[in-house]
């Protein structure tokens, strides 16, 4: 009865951290400011899930798509979209998956146990990163405290609400989209921001 219980609750959470939204930047409001939130994002350096350094410096003139990920929620199968997304766009867009634990638990593995999984069940080619925390909070990940703070960014201030939750920044290195867990890799309005 308890392990029912927290079933109904854990789905419900989730069920209501997914209520569709996608977030646009609207206009910037000064040149100085938009400078700042370039440099910002180009100044993070992290881990992939095999040890090696991504410096974001090297992501410069490229279109970016931030998904925090787990291997054991209801989203997982989208792998296989951010995988086509990938395979499609890939001269131009780089996605960078972050598993994430924060959200039921989904992402207990280390980073092998991970590798392996994307790679068997769904043939990830585009660039995992370390396990990272993503919700607000001391110990938020300062690429996701940039990416949900207003004024970090610019304009946004969602933090993910559940796993597979995305961010896209453009070529410049500027925060032009969120797009919660529901909204798919390929649906419409991913491959309309991406294509501007």
């Amino acid at each position: 009865m308890k392990k029912l219980f927290t079933l109904i609750v854990v789905t419900s959470i989730a069920l209501l951290a997914c209520t569709k939204v996608h977030k646009t930047n609207p206009e910037t409001s000064s040149m100085d400011d938009f400078r700042k939130r370039e440099s910002a994002f180009y100044s993070f350096k992290m881990k992939k899930l095999n040890g090696e350094v991504l410096d974001f410096q090297t992501l410069k003139g490229k279109k970016i798509l931030i998904v925090n990920t787990a291997s054991k929620c209801g989203y997982t199968p989208q792998y296989e979209a951010l995988q086509e997304l990938h395979e499609k766009y890939g001269e131009s867009l780089v996605v960078l998956g972050f598993p994430c634990n924060q959200f039921g638990g989904q992402e207990p593995g280390s980073s092998e146990d991970i590798a392996s999984f994307c790679k068997l069940n769904y043939g990830v080619t585009f660039t995992m990163m370390e396990k990272i925390n993503v919700k607000k909070g001391d110990d938020q990940s300062p690429l996701y405290r940039w990416l949900s703070d207003p004024k970090e960014n610019g304009w946004n201030d969602e933090a993910p609400s559940w796993n597979f939750c995305k961010y896209y920044i453009d070529d410049k290195g500027e925060l032009k989209d969120f797009f919660n867990s529901n909204i798919k890799p390929m649906d419409e309005e991913v491959i309309k921001a991406i294509s501007k």
